[in-house]
């Protein structure tokens, strides 16, 4: 990896940066030095973070790097993301319900954006902020998630724990004073860095969420679909096809009248289709596709195509046509297009049909 970032959920303890920075960087072996380091909070979060984190006095962040020979992390107050409200203000808390969701969209899309590096290693601390912000934090990696990438939390042992002046264990005597009152040497404190084990989902992703602005519900929502079972919907006067619970996607007219046909077949119980010769056109093939056709534009021009298929469909007029319709059923709907694509068998000599249940095939 030529990219290691640290990402944390922050509220009114910033000290979980520096808790997890010490974790990953001094107390593992052997250790992991990330080139930069990114924060999520609110913008009361911020002004501690900032305050506390980047100052000139106390900058606990700065004094942790010097301490323990840390060099070249990047981390400024340009890598505090403060959560905002679409077209509005940074949030200072999360409140309400439209604050969860604002605070859902906004980590995704942040874990998105940082996962769409292939170079980059991210790993992410869901131990501080409200917990909210971190089951999102720590779900968000799960849906985008890579083989590089970790999901961890800090463990900090007592009295140390919940300490507004503890950042760190210190190399040397740094007597501070505990929530109790009570004054303890920060050197003799225990930072254990505890690894969450998480289930990536990135692969059943469509490539529109992973390349553009990832809404949170949009997410789930198509990683819920990739576990059910394959259900598909067709409208043929809007040209449309949807699959499970998604959003219905326009198809060509010439690529849904394919669709139709085999999903009219797969209603039907029909045999798997034989593939038709390269140079002897099948006529029932091409009549049924051009029903299909007709029935998706009544008063469309099919002249071209009607003469192309006037004797028959021909291996290279399927076999392109097919082709065009998976690759568009793949960019579409990423490996969850797996169930919807026309199955051709698996060996020679072909015999295509859709495997979706027939009592989860509609015509709308």
């Amino acid at each position: 990896m030529t990219r290691r970032i640290l990402l944390a959920v922050t509220g009114l303890s910033p000290q979980v940066v520096t808790e997890t920075l010490y974790a990953v960087a001094v107390a593992q072996n052997p250790p992991w030095i990330p080139d930069e380091i990114h924060l999520i909070t609110t913008r009361d979060g911020e002004e501690r973070a900032r305050l506390s984190l980047l100052s000139e006095r106390p900058g606990w962040f700065h004094r942790l790097c010097r301490d323990y020979g840390l060099s070249g992390i990047h981390f400024d107050v340009d890598c505090i993301h403060v959560l905002s409200v679409p077209g509005g203000g940074p949030l200072d808390d999360i409140r309400s319900p439209e604050d969860n969701l604002f605070a859902a969209d906004f980590i995704t899309e942040k874990v998105r954006e940082f996962t769409a590096d292939a170079g980059a290693a991210l790993h992410v601390s869901i131990a501080g902020g409200r917990k909210t912000m971190g089951f999102f934090l720590g779900y968000a990696l799960s849906l985008f998630g890579r083989p590089q990438d970790r999901l961890s939390h800090v463990l900090v042992s007592a009295p140390f724990e919940s300490s507004w002046a503890f950042f760190y264990p210190t190399p040397y005597e740094n007597i501070i004073e505990t929530h109790d009152k009570k004054l303890v040497d920060a050197r003799k404190a225990r930072v254990t860095l505890a690894g969450i084990p998480f289930v990536s989902l990135r692969h059943g992703l469509p490539e529109d969420l992973l390349e553009g602005h990832a809404r949170y519900a949009d997410v789930v929502r198509q990683a819920g679909r990739n576990l059910g079972p394959p259900t598909l919907e067709l409208n043929l006067r809007k040209q449309t096809a949807r699959a499970g619970d998604g959003d219905p996607f326009h198809l060509p007219p010439a690529l849904l009248a394919l669709l139709a046909l085999f999903a009219r077949r797969a209603q039907r119980g029909d045999e798997a289709l034989a593939a038709p010769g390269k140079d002897n056109g099948e006529t029932d093939l091409a009549r049924d596709y051009l029903l299909e056709l007709d029935a998706i534009s009544l008063d469309g021009d099919h002249a071209a195509t009607e003469r192309a298929l006037r004797n028959g469909m021909d291996g290279d007029y399927f076999s392109q046509t097919l082709s065009k319709l998976q690759r568009s059923l793949k960019k579409r709907l990423g490996v969850a297009a797996a169930p919807y694509l026309i199955d051709n068998g698996g060996r020679r000599p072909r015999r295509y049909r859709l495997r979706v249940a027939p009592e989860n095939i509609r015509f709308v």
